[in-house]
């Protein structure tokens, strides 16, 4: 699943500059993915599910783990942001809130990655406020190593080192959301 960090040969040239490596290929990526929906699928048989996505890392994410799962679904999206421009996590600020009823159903937060477990945390505790039936969770990236709650997703894509992550809807300053893979972004990109 990971390669190693120093290893440019993977990386297109013209991301080079910016992109040290590539940890999770679009192959990796389609193959788990599609695994991921047939467990998802397997876990709500027989029920529509409302999927609660977070607004903005998740976009690639989503439009590929909902194009495999064959349930009837409800889709909204809530604008959470944390970062801004910095790599640390800050106040947590709810941009958009859900217009869907989710009260007395079944729900799937869908996240790009699971790292302090913040966002998480408070993004579960308002869900559990408007009384769903039941919140299963959904991220594509796991890094544990950065972890300050005690929070667990209930569906995991991949688990990785604590390297900052970029592409596949991941970014830095907005940038690099457009990459077909999960890269490591170069420390002086993110170090000045």
């Amino acid at each position: 699943m990971t390669r190693n960090p120093k290893n440019k040969n993977s990386v297109p040239p013209r991301w080079r500059k910016d992109v040290e490596s590539v940890l999770i290929t679009d192959t990796q990526l389609a193959r788990r993915i599609r695994q991921m929906s047939r467990e998802i699928e397997r876990d709500f048989t027989g029920r529509e599910m409302v999927i609660v996505s977070l607004l903005t890392g998740t976009v690639m994410f989503l439009g590929d783990l909902i194009r495999h799962i064959s349930l009837p679904l409800r889709l909204d999206f809530m604008g959470v942001s944390s970062y801004g421009a910095g790599t640390e996590s800050g106040e947590l600020v709810f941009t958009k809130e859900l217009r869907l009823d989710v009260r007395g159903r079944d729900v799937l937060l869908v996240d790009d990655i699971l790292d302090t477990g913040k966002t998480l945390r408070r993004v579960q505790e308002k869900l559990c406020l408007l009384g769903p039936r039941r919140i299963r969770t959904c991220v594509l990236l796991n890094k544990k190593a950065r972890r300050v709650e005690k929070v667990k997703a209930d569906y995991i894509g991949f688990e990785i080192p604590d390297y900052f992550v970029v592409g596949y809807g991941l970014d830095y300053a907005e940038r690099y959301r457009n990459l077909p893979f999960v890269g490591v972004l170069r420390p002086e990109m993110y170090k000045s």
